[in-house]
């Protein structure tokens, strides 16, 4: 697992940036001219996993990752993100479609909390509303069997989410 260190003390002894990365808004999110995000949907028993090119033009999916503990997950998260010389980590947060916060949301919020104390990369909150029900319209048209509609969905699904922040980024 790589992270990047800032700062000193007892967090760089044990090797976690000296203070946790920023949690924001896709509208908030400062970012380089180039480097590549790393898009995220989060499930309860997986996580889809999803990347963009440099010029942040294209979403293309990565891996799905079978939920475990949290440090498994977040080493496995920051492990790609490194590889893929990411810059930020695009995470979807799935609000009620009154745009209420609802408990997934609130848990996909604490995740973001506690993926922020281990890495330096900013972290945006993206709304996904729909995204799992959009991907598995696209799929079903598609007619792909219900088994690998499963074994897909969720990195699908990150693509999905990555690629709408792609193309809000690209318009702001």
């Amino acid at each position: 697992m790589t992270v990047k260190r800032t700062g000193g003390g007892a967090a760089a002894d044990a090797g976690l940036p000296a203070t946790p990365a920023p949690v924001v808004a896709l509208e908030d999110l400062s970012l380089p001219p180039r480097g590549a995000l790393i898009g995220l949907d989060l499930g309860t028993k997986t996580i889809g996993v999803a990347t963009s090119d440099p010029d942040r033009r294209l979403a293309t999916g990565v891996e799905t990752v079978a939920r475990t503990r949290f440090s498994a997950d977040a080493s496995r998260l920051i492990e790609l993100a490194a590889e893929r010389r990411a810059v930020a980590f695009v995470l979807g947060l799935p609000l009620n479609m009154d745009g209420s916060a609802g408990p997934r949301a609130q848990s996909t919020r604490a995740f973001a909390r506690n993926l922020a104390r281990l890495t330096d990369l900013p972290i945006a909150l993206w709304d996904e509303r729909l995204s799992t029900a959009a991907v598995e319209r696209q799929l079903i048209a598609a007619d792909v069997s219900r088994g690998k509609r499963k074994a897909v969905i969720d990195q699908h699904a990150a693509i999905f989410i990555l690629q709408g922040a792609l193309d809000r980024l690209r318009a702001r």
